[in-house]
This record gives structure tokens, sequence and C-alpha cells, in this order.
């Protein structure tokens, strides 16, 4: 125990400072418009109102719920892209596959402003360059990042079992559904969690495809406030420090879920190692 004091100490160090923006940031949306930047971690006096009136003052609801079908949406679409081409890496033998499988990871430092234009002129060739769709339907094929992840879950699984099921007359469709998306779900889980996350605190394309209000997602509301609420001598930070909180809660109850497959996911790919 003593040896793991300096370590434990440390942990508990990382984890105040970490915890600090946010306890900071649910202080400031409980505090009057007078307190709100005084840096007392403990409001006094409380004013809980703060969470009434910008639930008042703007669609906040419909935000959430928005940002909750895009990026579930964002999620499905590129775990279940990205499982099938990493599967396809993973598990079958054709030439030029180390080549294809580099294109695919030199993607990844492709910046996302080169393609930005391009993509919307796409989209709006098509009609729907002003809808919800271009914020999660590009994921519909595949992200290089995750196609990587998996594909190491998948080449950690026993080939035996793959052999097996092919003798039992398993096509490649049904080693893939009923063999290596349920061994692989830690893998899954962590990717599902990853474009969730990402997509939840998406502003670039929400900001460059939605015009309307009602189908602004909490990144691109939060914006909408701060402008509103967070400008001239009178900024009223108080609400924009409350809805804040509102879209971070979301995500921190997500990983408390989300966390064990995290580490499970770990403890998978070292096993395998």
């Amino acid at each position: 125990m003593t040896r793991r004091a300096p370590v434990l100490l440390a942990l508990v160090a990382v984890g105040v400072l970490f915890a600090y923006p946010f306890w900071w940031l649910m202080s400031a949306s409980l505090k009057d418009r007078s307190h709100v930047f005084d840096n007392a971690l403990l409001p006094s006096p409380v004013n809980p109102a703060n969470y009434t009136e910008v639930w008042r003052a703007v669609p906040l609801l419909a935000w959430v719920g928005n940002s909750v079908a895009v990026g579930l949406a964002a999620a499905a679409a590129a775990t279940v892209s990205s499982a099938v081409v990493a599967f396809g890496f993973a598990r079958f033998r054709f030439r030029g596959r180390n080549a294809l499988f580099g294109l695919v990871l030199a993607t990844m430092m492709l910046p996302a402003a080169v393609t930005m234009v391009p993509v919307y002129l796409e989209w709006h060739a098509v009609g729907l360059a002003t809808t919800q769709i271009p914020l999660w339907a590009g994921n519909l094929f595949g992200s290089a990042f995750y196609v990587f992840l998996l594909r190491q879950f998948f080449l950690g699984l026993p080939a035996e079992v793959f052999d097996a099921a092919r003798v039992d007359g398993a096509g490649p469709w049904r080693q893939f559904t009923s063999i290596a998306l349920p061994l692989a779900r830690p893998g899954l889980i962590v990717v599902f969690v990853f474009e969730l996350k990402a997509a939840w605190t998406d502003l670039i394309r929400p900001l460059i495809y939605l015009r309307e209000p009602e189908l602004y997602t909490l990144p691109r509301g939060l914006k909408a406030v701060l402008d509103r609420f967070g400008q001239g001598g009178e900024a009223q930070w108080e609400l924009v420090m409350a809805a804040s909180v509102v879209a971070t809660v979301p995500m921190i109850l997500l990983f408390l879920v989300a966390q064990r497959y995290f580490v499970r996911g770990v403890v998978t790919q070292r096993v395998e190692e």
C-alpha cells in the first residue's frame, strides 16, 4: 500500500485537475449574474432559476432531441459500415489488400477543411444542404480510424472458429453477424461511443448546414445562446453556463455507463497481443 500511495495521490491530483472545470461550470450556472466569474466553487446564493429561464428562452428540449437523433444515427452508421470494411480487411485474402488498407489509413492525413467545400456542394446539388442528413449520412462510408481499430479486434479472434463455421456451411455474412460481431462487442461499443461523442460535440457541420433554429443540435444551439446572452454590457453568462451544463452532463453519464467496455476493450487487446 505504501508503494502505491504516490501513484494514488498522483491519480487523485490529476482527477481533481480534470474535474475542476466542470465543477466551476456547475457552480457558475447556479450563481446570479453579478457572481458568475467570482471563482467561488460553491455558489452563494444558489440560483437554480437560471435553468428554468434558459429553458423558457430557447427550445433547449428540441435541440437535445436533435442531438440525440443525429448522434445515434451517426454512431450507428459509422459502427456498422466500419465493421463491415474492417471484417473484409481482416478475414479476406485478395491481391492488393495491404496496399488498399494503407490507402484507407492515408485518408486520415487528409484535413477535413480540404473536403468541406466539395462535400457541401454535393449535398447542395441533391437538395439536402439545409437538412440534418449531412450531419450523419457521411458515416455510411465508414471511418479510417474505426476501420483500423475494429480490424485489430477481428484479427485477434481465433481463426479456428471461422474455419469451423465455414465447414458447417456458414458464408461470410453469417460469419460476420453470428461470430465476429458478438466477439468484438467491446470494440463495437467503443466505436459507437466515440462517434456519438464526436457527433454530440460537433459544431462545424451544424454551422455549415443548419439554418432553421428548430433543426439545431446542441452545439449549434449553444452558439445561438452565446450570441444572444453572451454579448454586450448586460451579458447573461449565467444562462450560457446553464445551457452548457445541459449539453455536458449527457456525455458524462454516457462515459460512466460505457467505461467498463473501454476497460474490457483495452484488456482484450492486451491479451491478444
